[in-house]
């Protein structure tokens, strides 16, 4: 086993993937972005190996990126929580491999009921790994050697944990159910639909008047001018927490009480968005969104409730979570008698509860 730390030029990159093989490849991809840091989310880092080799990918400092998005194309790819991942890839590479594989989906397809990556490594593999970094700013160079081995680490244990994680499916007559699941989730990454416009209806504003719903979309959007001006995360500025209790101060005719640390400009810039959603005439404000509530249906309640405690004897038998073999929502779906309900299921879960 070789590794060598970073690849930050096009010439490493395109002589690093012209040595790999071509055409059903084996590898395993981790990234790494500054979402905890920056306000618009950049690809830091992508960490890659083949089993033999271990490298870290420096994006910020090749433009290039098409030898390593070339590679991708083609190949059978493990990851662990994937989905961030397959988001990064297509978004920053235009690029997910044809096949994903995921070893917490795995894991959890055998029972195994802590599946972060570092309890898989420890449980599978007899390493305990440090996690020191999982917040770092991964947009800083030069990288720490403390940041180089966490990063590498998110990849090295990746394939031949994978390799004890696929014996394990095939010994326990669950393969089948994971590869399913894997391109499940790899379709459903491919859909990811564009963030809502009305993202400010955060959770907590659902029974705010127009008026407060008024206030609080005025502060969400202040948070992002500010945030974006500052190049931080908006939580930075303030949380949805603090959001929904200015809002309620602002309902009560109360004046917030911001934190002491804003800076007179930003108190400024606060008070000209309060003012300005003050000035809002009451027909433009946001109206509460109407739920369809589902009436009342003794016959509709039983039969979910019978649906909920087979699914719950499967899993208890299989020793794995219920919400693996059927999560409420498809089981209210069926229960409603709703057109194209078995279709919200997979196959293998299909069969565990015999639809």
């Amino acid at each position: 086993m070789t590794t060598e730390k970073m690849i930050d030029t096009p010439d490493q990159l395109k002589a690093f993937f012209e040595k790999r093989n071509q055409g059903g490849v084996l590898c395993a991809v981790d990234t790494e972005a500054d979402s905890l840091h920056r306000f618009k989310e950049s690809l830091c880092l992508v960490q890659f190996s083949d089993g033999d080799e271990h490298v870290l990918i420096d994006p910020l400092a090749i433009e290039d990126l098409s030898p390593l998005r070339a590679y991708l194309e083609d190949a059978t790819c493990w990851m662990h929580g994937a989905d961030y991942d397959m988001h990064m890839l297509r978004t920053h590479l235009g690029v997910v491999p044809p096949v994903v594989y995921d070893t917490q989906i795995g894991a959890r397809l055998l029972g195994v009921r802590q599946f972060g990556y570092g309890n898989l490594v420890e449980h599978y593999m007899g390493v305990e790994i440090e996690k020191t970094s999982q917040k770092a700013d991964w947009a800083k160079r030069p990288l720490t050697p403390v940041m180089e081995k966490y990063a590498l680490n998110d990849v090295i244990y990746l394939l031949p944990m994978a390799e004890l994680i696929v014996d394990q499916l095939k010994m326990a007559g669950r393969y089948e159910w994971f590869t399913e699941s894997c391109e499940a989730a790899r379709e459903k990454s491919m859909e990811r639909k564009p963030e809502r416009e009305d993202r400010w209806r955060i959770k907590g504003s659902g029974t705010l008047p127009p008026r407060g719903l008024n206030f609080l979309k005025a502060l969400w959007d202040w948070r992002n001018v500010e945030a974006e001006a500052w190049d931080r995360p908006p939580f930075m500025v303030a949380g949805n927490k603090q959001l929904l209790e200015w809002t309620q101060e602002l309902l009560e005719d109360k004046l917030p009480k911001l934190p002491r640390h804003y800076r007179p400009r930003r108190i400024k810039s606060f008070d000209q968005a309060v003012a300005k959603a003050k000035m809002t005439p009451e027909e433009d404000m946001p109206q509460k969104i109407r739920g369809q509530r589902r009436r009342k249906d003794r016959q509709f309640d039983a039969r979910l409730n019978k649906l909920i405690a087979k699914r719950n004897k499967v899993a208890e038998g299989l020793d794995i979570d219920g919400s693996l073999i059927a999560p409420r929502a498809p089981l209210e779906a069926l229960a409603a008698g709703n057109e194209g309900a078995e279709s919200l299921l997979m196959n293998w879960q299909r069969e565990l509860l015999g639809i």
